[in-house]
């Protein structure tokens, strides 16, 4: 599981910048290191939706996968920790990706 702190989304209207057009986001992990990810992937499970992000100077790194949930007009990233959920989302997700390879 991860232990990556959630961030806010940012969206086409924040105040810094974008390359590209790409959502990026500032993610703090456990050790208070700052990492600047872009989301790849969005996909639902059981009405929930995820994200899937990847590091943007690190793009070979394992991607990080977050639940987003929406307060307003407001989204943000949160840690999934629940163990359950966490096992449901990755499986959902290798699926996704298998899927995808086979196209």
């Amino acid at each position: 599981m991860s232990d990556e702190k959630h961030d806010h989304v940012h969206g086409p209207d924040c105040d810094h910048d974008h390359e590209h057009g790409e959502d990026v986001f500032i993610v703090t992990d456990e050790n208070g290191v700052e990492h600047e990810m872009v989301m790849v992937y969005t996909f639902q499970s059981q009405e929930q939706a995820y994200a899937v992000l990847l590091d943007r100077n690190d793009p070979e790194a394992d991607g990080v996968i977050f639940r987003v949930e929406e307060e307003g007009d407001d989204a943000y990233l949160v840690n999934i920790e629940n163990e359950e959920e966490w096992e449901r989302v990755v499986t959902i997700y290798n699926e996704i990706v298998a899927q995808e390879g086979e196209e």
